[in-house]
């Protein structure tokens, strides 16, 4: 089985992306993740762009990794120019990693109209620039770029830059389909045409521009490349690059290939969802493998197949990405997703009174406005109350806001709460500026001398979304609120015509899903 060499770009090319910023921290950080999950090569960016990536060559270099090999990008020396004195090469060295890139020009009409020099120049800087870094003991990457586009328009003179390469001792030859213009079919007939006997070994690197980049990936690889460049979560330069979260579990899973992270391909969400976070970018939840939707069911017929055997229904397990299935409560499921959903309380027949309840319940709830797809935690409480095993954590007897707003001082609202706690009437009190912050926190105030629990509790997102907009103000909205107690989440709803009800509704389900299912039972920590 040939090994394929797994390389990540997701600190240099990812960066290029929109809206994608690390700090240095977060660089490193991220090299430490790639690095326990196995990538070969990462590269950390170029160091004559700013003082930044500077600095990461510099931190990097005191870290212990385990795996990977650290990569500084650049490119072939200036035109008439030497290599020894290049500025660009210069970095290269100064940088002192085990391995870097070159970057040369492989299509006719960059030599012409950007590096305005002869196309046997463009060749000889190639040559001296990968001749240099060689001498200096690096592992030599050699990016050809724009490739594809070069070999279409003169196949000849883009074999000559490959020749070049390896000529010049390059130990890697990649094929960079920079403009992300490529088909599949076309990659894998370039590939198959150039002389083999005559190159070193063949990497792949691809932008996403016709929506290719993994295919153009994988088809590559299909005809003998064995380095594969990309990124995480597939950020990069306009559209991006080859999504490694999806090609990887591609090449190990699909195509039975050895790559080193294949042993650690159960971590593979989480990496993804790592470095999301740190981009602070929220992660697609439609991306394949990783995404929150890719093993989630929503229909009744499916949800009815997939309980009688999995694979029928999911083309790998979840756990072998480290992602988790989800069944979805819509009104499209049927008594198949309720007795999903009631497994955890124990087993149950779909023809039991209880699961028609539900069944019922639920398409009622739904045709009012509610939405459990994202608020399981709420539709728990509704098991709960049909079994009997519902304990409420309070009764509410009346609560109050008032807003006030004087000149050009911000607005205030006073929010006053009456409970009946423990057959004892309590009260709540706080000032806010918003209504709805104001009634979480006077709840918060008459609850948390009887239940220390809700200091932790928070409030980490609170959405609107309005049902009816046709009806203007007057319309009725659906209220999600996200929360947390710093280990888990759980989504709850309301809805109404008004949002204070439906913040209500949606407020106090978060509280009461966190008591039954965690203080009653035994496992909040």
């Amino acid at each position: 089985m040939k090994k394929i060499d797994i390389f990540d770009t997701t600190l240099r090319d990812g960066m290029q992306g929109l809206e994608i910023n690390f700090t240095l921290d977060d660089k490193l950080e991220i090299a430490r993740k790639l690095d326990e999950f196995k990538i070969d090569y990462i590269e950390g960016g170029f160091p004559l762009s700013n003082d930044l990536e500077a600095e990461f060559f510099r931190r990097i270099r005191r870290e212990k990794l385990s795996h990977a090999k650290i990569v500084a990008f650049g490119s072939t020396r200036k035109p008439k120019g030497k290599a020894e004195s290049d500025p660009q090469i210069t970095a290269l060295i100064e940088a002192e990693t085990p391995a870097v890139v070159v970057v040369g020009k492989a299509w006719t009409a960059h030599v012409d109209l950007v590096l305005k020099t002869t196309r046997e120049e463009n060749l000889n800087m190639i040559r001296d620039s990968i001749s240099v870094l060689k001498k200096e003991g690096r592992e030599v990457i050699f990016d050809l770029e724009h490739f594809f586009d070069g070999y279409k328009a003169d196949p000849a003179y883009a074999v000559d830059v490959l020749k070049a390469g390896k000529e010049a001792g390059a130990d890697c030859l990649v094929l960079c389909d920079t403009n992300g213009g490529m088909l599949p079919m076309e990659v894998a007939e370039i590939v198959r045409s150039l002389p083999r006997q005559e190159l070193a070994r063949i990497g792949i690197h691809c932008h996403n521009d016709t929506g290719n980049a993994v295919a153009n990936t994988l088809v590559a690889v299909a005809e003998g490349a064995v380095h594969v460049q990309g990124t995480i979560n597939g950020w990069g330069e306009r559209c991006g690059n080859a999504n490694l979260c999806v090609v990887l579990p591609n090449l190990c899973l699909k195509m039975k290939l050895n790559a080193s992270p294949a042993a650690n391909l159960d971590r593979l969400t989480s990496l993804s969802r790592f470095v999301a976070e740190k981009a602070n970018i929220i992660p697609d939840r439609r991306s394949p493998y990783v995404g929150e939707a890719a093993f989630t069911h929503k229909s009744g017929q499916h949800v009815d197949v997939l309980m009688k055997a999995d694979y029928l229904m999911e083309h790998v397990p979840s756990a072998s990405v480290g992602n988790e299935r989800s069944i979805i409560l819509s009104i499209l499921g049927s008594r198949s997703t309720i007795l999903k959903k009631l497994a955890k309380y124990g087993e149950f027949d779909k023809n039991e009174a209880v699961v028609h309840e539900l069944a019922n319940k639920m398409k009622t709830l739904e045709q009012e406005g509610y939405e459990y797809e994202a608020a399981e935690a709420s539709f728990d409480l509704i098991i709960r109350k049909a079994l009997g095993r519902y304990k409420p954590l309070f009764e509410l007897l009346n609560y109050n806001l008032e807003s006030h707003k004087v000149s050009t001082a911000p607005a205030k609202t006073v929010g006053k709460i009456f409970l009946r706690l423990n057959e004892q009437d309590v009260m709540g009190a706080a000032v806010r500026t918003g209504p709805v912050d104001a009634l979480d926190a006077a709840l918060r105030d008459a609850l948390a001398p009887a239940f220390p629990f809700i200091a932790k509790l928070k409030i980490t997102d609170y959405r609107v979304r309005v049902l009816n907009p046709e009806k203007a103000s007057s319309a009725k909205v659906r209220v999600f609120v996200t929360s947390s107690d710093g280990d888990v989440e759980w989504d709850t709803v309301g809805v109404s015509e008004n949002i204070i009800e439906a913040s209500w509704q949606a407020l106090v389900d978060s509280f009461e899903y966190y008591y039954d299912n965690h203080v009653l039972d035994g496992t909040e920590k």
